[in-house]
This record gives C-alpha cells, sequence and structure tokens, in this order.
C-alpha cells in the first residue's frame, strides 16, 4: 500500500506532480491533514494558514507546476522573510513584523515550484532560549535549538523540506535529536538577504529532510542552479574518523555507536583512518563564542536599547552578556583563530574525502521548554566547511541520534555522494 502522501520525498512529490500523477493540491492537504492532527502536541509552527496554503496550491495546479519542487510544500524558520506571511523572530520584540518581499531563498525555491507552507518556530532570535516545539519522538524532550520547528515539521512528516539557519549547530543537532537529515552548506554559497543576521561571519542557511536526495536537489535550488543528480561513489571512499577535542563529553554509548559505524565502513570497502585534528582547534569553540557574541551585540544594538526587558533572561546572561563586555581586540584575536584554523582544516582534509564524527553528544535531553542541547561538536561551523547529520543510530532510550560527514570547503557534491553511500551502509 502507497504511503501517505506527506510521507513522500520531496523528490518522489516533484516527480509526481511533474507527470501530472498528483495534483499540488492533494499533496497540500495530506501536510495541512497531518498538521492538523499533530500540531497541538508538537508545537512545529509559528504560522500556517490552511486556507492560504489551499489557495495557493489550486492556483498552481490551474496553471500548470513545473520546476524541479513543483507542488513539494515546505516550511522556512521563523527567521526568514517572505511578503505574505509573518515573520516574527522568535520573540514578542517582533510580534506581527510582515515583511514587504520574500527572502532570496523563499523566492529562489518559489520560482523552483515549491509552496510556502508556512513559518517554522525559532528559538528566540534563532539564539538559546526555546521556542514551543517539542520532540515528535517525544514530546517532553526537546527538538533541539534554533531551527526546532522546522526539524520537528519534517521529522514528523508535515512537510518533506525545511529551511533552518546555522551559526553554531542549528541545523545538524536538531536534525540529530529529530532522527532527519540535515545539511550545513560551505559557507558563502546561499544568499542571506531577508534572513535575520545572528553573526555575519558564520551563518549559513541550513536544510532539512528525510533523504540525502532532497538535501541535494534543494541545496541546488537555493544555490541558483540546474539540479544535478547525485554522483554515485566509483572508489572506496577516503573516510578520517575524527574524535574532536570533545570525546569525553560524548554519551558513552554514541562513543560506541560512531566506532561500530568506522568499522561497518571499513567492513564495507571504505579506507577508515583514525584523524586528529591540530592543537589549535581545541580552541575553536571559545573563537566561535568569542565572534558570535560580539557580532550578535552589534546585531540587536535597537532591541538591547529599546526592548531590553522583553530580551530572555538566557540571551541577556548569555551571548549578549559575552558580546557587550568583548573588546574589540579580543574579537580580532578570535578571528584570526578561525582564519589560522581554517588554513589548516584545509590541509588535514585534503587527504580525506570525508571526516566521520559526532553531530551531538548523544539523545536529545528531557525539557523540552528548558534546554536545546550543547553547541561543542559543531566546530565546523567554524571552519566554513560543509556537514551532514545522518539518523543512523538509536540512543538508550529508543531515541535518534545522528552521525556526521564533514568534506572540506566547496566539497559539497562529493559530501552528497559520501553521504549517500554511508547512510545505505549505516541502515542495512
Amino acid at each position: 500500500m502507497p504511503a501517505p502522501l506527506n510521507e513522500w520525498t520531496a523528490s518522489e512529490i516533484a516527480t509526481a506532480v511533474n507527470a501530472g500523477k498528483v495534483t499540488c493540491e492533494a499533496v497540500t492537504r495530506a501536510c495541512l491533514d497531518r498538521i492538523a492532527a499533530r500540531e497541538p502536541d508538537v508545537h512545529a509552527w509559528a504560522y500556517c494558514d490552511a486556507d492560504r496554503a489551499i489557495a495557493a496550491a489550486k492556483e498552481m495546479d490551474k496553471r500548470g507546476p513545473k520546476g524541479p519542487i513543483a507542488g513539494v510544500p515546505f516550511g522556512v524558520k521563523d527567521i526568514i522573510d517572505s511578503e505574505d506571511m509573518p515573520t516574527e523572530w522568535g520573540t514578542p520584540i517582533h510580534r506581527g513584523r510582515k515583511p514587504e518581499r520574500d527572502a532570496a531563498c523563499v523566492a529562489l525555491s518559489r520560482k523552483a515550484g515549491g509552496l510556502l507552507l508556512g513559518k517554522a518556530v525559532t528559538t528566540e532570535f534563532a539564539n538559546l532560549q526555546p521556542g514551543a516545539t517539542r520532540n515528535p519522538h517525544d514530546l517532553i524532550r526537546t527538538p533541539g535549538g534554533s531551527s526546532s520547528g522546522s526539524a520537528a515539521a519534517v521529522a514528523d512528516f508535515m512537510v518533506p523540506i525545511a529551511i533552518g539557519t546555522q551559526t553554531t549547530g542549528s541545523t545538524t543537532r536538531p536534525a540529530s535529536f529529530c532522527g532527519i537529515i540535515g545539511y550545513r552548506p560551505t559557507y558563502g554559497d546561499m544568499r542571506l538577504h531577508g534572513v535575520m543576521e545572528a553573526s555575519g561571519s558564520v551563518d549559513t542557511l541550513g536544510i532539512l529532510a528525510r533523504s540525502v536526495e532532497d538535501v541535494a536537489l534543494y541545496r541546488d535550488v537555493l544555490v541558483g542552479i540546474p539540479a544535478t543528480p547525485i554522483a554515485t561513489v566509483e572508489r572506496p571512499l577516503r573516510i578520517g574518523f575524527c574524535r574532536t577535542h570533545n570525546w569525553d563529553a560524548i554519551e558513552p554509548s554514541t562513543q560506541k555507536s560512531l566506532e561500530e559505524a568506522a568499522q561497518t565502513l571499513a567492513g564495507a570497502g571504505a579506507e577508515v583512518r583514525d584523524v586528529g585534528m591540530p592543537a589549535e582547534f581545541s580552541g575553536l569553540n571559545m573563537a566561535h563564542r568569542t565572534i558570535t557574541g560580539f557580532e550578535f551585540a552589534r546585531t540587536f544594538t535597537w532591541e538591547i536599547e529599546h526592548h531590553w526587558n522583553e530580551i530572555s533572561d538566557t540571551l541577556r546572561g548569555g551571548r549578549l552578556a559575552d558580546g557587550l563586555s568583548c573588546s574589540l581586540e579580543t574579537y580580532h584575536e578570535a578571528r584570526a583563530v578561525g582564519e589560522r584554523c581554517r588554513a589548516a582544516a584545509d590541509v588535514a582534509l585534503a587527504d580525506y574525502d570525508i571526516l566521520l564524527t559526532a553531530s551531538a553528544f548523544g539523545e536529545a535531553p528531557v525539557g523540552w521548554n528548558a534546554f536545546v542541547g550543547v553547541p561543542v561538536f559543531q566546530m565546523w561551523t567554524m571552519l566554513h566547511v560543509p556537514s551532514i547529520t545522518l539518523p543512523v543510530f538509536k540512543g538508550p532510550n529508543g531515541m535518534p541520534v545522528g552521525a556526521q560527514l564533514v568534506a572540506k570547503r566547496n566539497g559539497d557534491r562529493g559530501l552528497f555522494a559520501a553521504a549517500h553511500w554511508v547512510h545505505q551502509q549505516l541502515t542495512k
């Protein structure tokens, strides 16, 4: 018996819609029915107007849908503008904010035939204060942050694809916690026009999906280039197993899963070697905290000056406190650390197709409204390299745990080919 339309991948939907086998309206209604059934529990959406979505789907069917994601409903994090929906940045300060135009990523998605279903919940200013979203696999646990709603909506079959953002681990960590695929591109590849800035030195979009094929397809849409199928791995992959400087912080069950994954991949024909990172990489997390705090505190000067008391204690005492107390000299020193480590990473990654590493310390923690996860396993964000989280493990409580694959800068297509092969081997 065929799966319900809301459980189809974006690639399957687009193929069927372009072939005239399925209507945009039917797909949209299936997703909306799922939202109606599950949203009271999951709380993935900051804004979703069912009547508006159905009307848009009918209009698409009338004019003849076309494009690489024709008829595919998608969600975007509520820090991403669209001209027809509010964008509130996860804060009461901007409640009711109505942009005048689409963000570049929304415009590109619509140009490619996609249908914007709504705005997914974000943490406050895409930072650490949780929103209302719960983990769809266990409602007492966090979905991760800050792309909380985007990850939960995809994981719970409300939409096949969604856009998040990543300044630290805001796409790859919730993907791990929610049991889906999360991709962070090479820094600078995707336009951020119309997206709330957090820290411009590291901000990127992120893609949440349920298949590697969908991630690759949507990446090409958001880069604004013709869609290219994932290449086939033609030779044994060179995989570096990287425990990083934070290995001791990883839960024992996740350590065991990663070590077993490395053995499985070696048994499947990959060349797997342990790889260490240069000693200076141990300072990357602190450099990242310094840079993002400094930039964040200046990006939100207006909010600080006019709405300080409406900002959460979590944010005021965390990233804003860090940023407001940081000197320009300290900021420049942290940027220099990042630049040196990026150059060293280019050398360290040269002998490998991908690195295999942790995406999060383990399962999603209990406490959906208190904690979005520890970000120390996302040093790769500072290095501007592409990474992807694959849902291949289970923790001791049966919750999903992801493995993270990392490639060299501008090696995104190779990362997709490797991720497709790795996912096949680890889910047999």
